[in-house]
């Protein structure tokens, strides 16, 4: 594993290698090990342009990848490429998940029930009342609260979480070592002892502006649903909306007063059909989530929509690709992901190798 891990942790490091093309290549050479070997024939044949293929070259001859690991392990820091079975489920069923993620503290099992909280950095005394009662609320009753680390609603939800005794985890858009704001610096401590400090940045990146759009398809990507608190017309919270969307999770906003222009981004999500959202128990109902979950219950129960019922009518005894359970149930990629999610998270479906799903039991 320590070898898998070294050679995405150097295509991490690859200027022009995201996802897309990571994966391509991948396809190609059968393995990122031999993907990191590539010769220059088989990285054209990927779609990899000359900058890249460049990129690439130099990255092999002036990267030491051994050095690498030992240097995220000495900063506590745990690397978890996509093959990797910890890797999260739910961000896997995305479109173009990371290929590596970077963790401080630990992602478990349960943070499969989780929700994004996001919004304005500058709330109004409402907002900030309603982030903290959501994302306590939900704590309590065994969500996950994912969110940024930014001030205002970001900074309110992953505390009222950490009071409820709850989980957090905070997505960053720098490298883990690199806390922005400072002044949340605290802040992230708590929750590395409580959930995660989660990027897909490598070390030592600071928090340009150029990331944070980005990090948001990660934030919506862990989480089962995104709910917008208060965001005005130009709110980044509704970037995190649009990755949600193309991710096929639902969407919900908490109205507020048609005076404040922080209402503007709710108020036209509600319009185009997002879920209206006022308690704890609105969000667990339009998930269709019942009762509470502590970490010695049973898996969820779940009411099975149309769509989930379909797909585990699909699902067999013996493994089948994501993609082929999908064309047996006659639905859509995004549709076939989170009713997968739902599934699992109810113990009637397992994942036993990436993108791979059984029945199970």
């Amino acid at each position: 594993m320590d070898d898998t891990i070294r050679y995405y942790i150097g295509f991490n490091l690859v200027p022009g290698i995201g996802p897309l093309r990571l994966g391509r290549l991948i396809e190609r050479c059968g393995s990122v090990a031999a993907a990191w070997h590539a010769s220059d024939t088989a990285m054209i044949a990927a779609g990899l342009d000359a900058r890249s293929i460049a990129s690439l070259k130099a990255a092999r001859q002036t990267l030491d990848l051994h050095a690498e690991l030992a240097r995220l392990r000495a900063a506590d820091v745990i690397p978890i490429p996509i093959t990797d079975p910890s890797y999260p489920p739910l961000l896997r069923m995305t479109p173009t998940p990371p290929p590596l993620l970077y963790l401080r503290g630990a992602i478990t099992p349960a943070d499969q029930r989780a929700v994004a909280i996001v919004g304005t950095r500058h709330p109004s005394p409402y907002g900030r009342e309603v982030t903290r009662q959501l994302a306590r609320d939900l704590a309590a009753a065994g969500m996950t609260i994912v969110s940024g680390l930014a001030l205002g609603i970001d900074t309110i939800a992953h505390t009222a979480a950490l009071e409820a005794g709850g989980r957090t985890i905070a997505v960053l858009a720098s490298g883990v070592d690199r806390i922005y704001p400072e002044r949340n610096k605290a802040l992230a401590q708590r929750i590395t002892a409580a959930g995660a400090l989660v990027s897909d940045y490598p070390l030592g990146t600071p928090p340009a502006p150029l990331n944070f759009p980005p990090r948001n398809r990660i934030i919506a990507g862990l989480s089962l649903a995104t709910i917008v608190v208060e965001a005005g017309e130009h709110s980044g919270a509704l970037i995190t909306v649009q990755f949600a969307l193309d991710q096929g999770r639902d969407v919900m906003a908490v109205p507020g007063s048609i005076f404040n222009p922080l209402s503007v981004g709710p108020h036209r999500l509600i319009r185009d059909g997002a879920a209206v959202i006022t308690t704890a128990s609105d969000v667990l109902a339009a998930l269709d989530l019942t009762g509470n979950s502590d970490a010695g219950e049973s898996p969820l129960e779940l009411a099975l929509t149309p769509e989930e019922e379909a797909i585990y009518r699909a699902v067999e005894a013996e493994p089948q690709h994501i993609d082929v359970i999908g064309r047996a149930a006659g639905q859509s990629a995004a549709a076939t992901a989170a009713a997968l999610a739902l599934l699992e998270l109810k113990g009637l479906v397992r994942q036993v190798a990436p993108l791979y799903y059984a029945r199970g039991r």
